[in-house]
């Protein structure tokens, strides 16, 4: 991956709303979903998230396909493989494998609730 298009694929999931849509179509997996769905399931409305599809688009961060007078989107999860790719590959000073698996999910942290106590 050239720089630019790591810088660009950055920017466009620096932004909260671009975030949780690409979040959510790797979550849906290949299959994606149409952009009603998307919005739905997001609480986006149409025009908003249509902004925020087409940057996401652009930076190569989604594909689309076109579905009679619909249009399903899908994560595009070779842009973002080689995204982590180009920010790893000096890792551990050259040694990459090293530092594997870069790409697996770390398990999230459990978080100690409060409770109340009662008196």
């Amino acid at each position: 991956m050239e720089t630019k298009a790591a810088l660009k694929a950055l920017a466009a999931l620096a932004q909260d709303s671009r975030l949780a849509i690409f979040r959510h179509l790797v979550e849906l997996g290949p299959q994606g979903a149409h952009a009603g769905a998307i919005g739905e399931a997001l609480g986006l409305p149409a025009a908003t998230l249509s902004f925020h599809l087409k940057e996401l688009n652009h930076a190569e961060l989604v594909d689309s396909r076109q579905e009679g007078r619909f249009v399903r989107y899908m994560a595009n999860l070779a842009t973002i493989q080689a995204m982590v790719g180009y920010l790893t590959e000096t890792c551990c000073g050259g040694r990459p494998e090293m530092c594997a698996p870069v790409a697996v999910p770390l398990p999230m942290p459990t978080v100690k609730r409060k409770t109340a106590r009662t008196q």
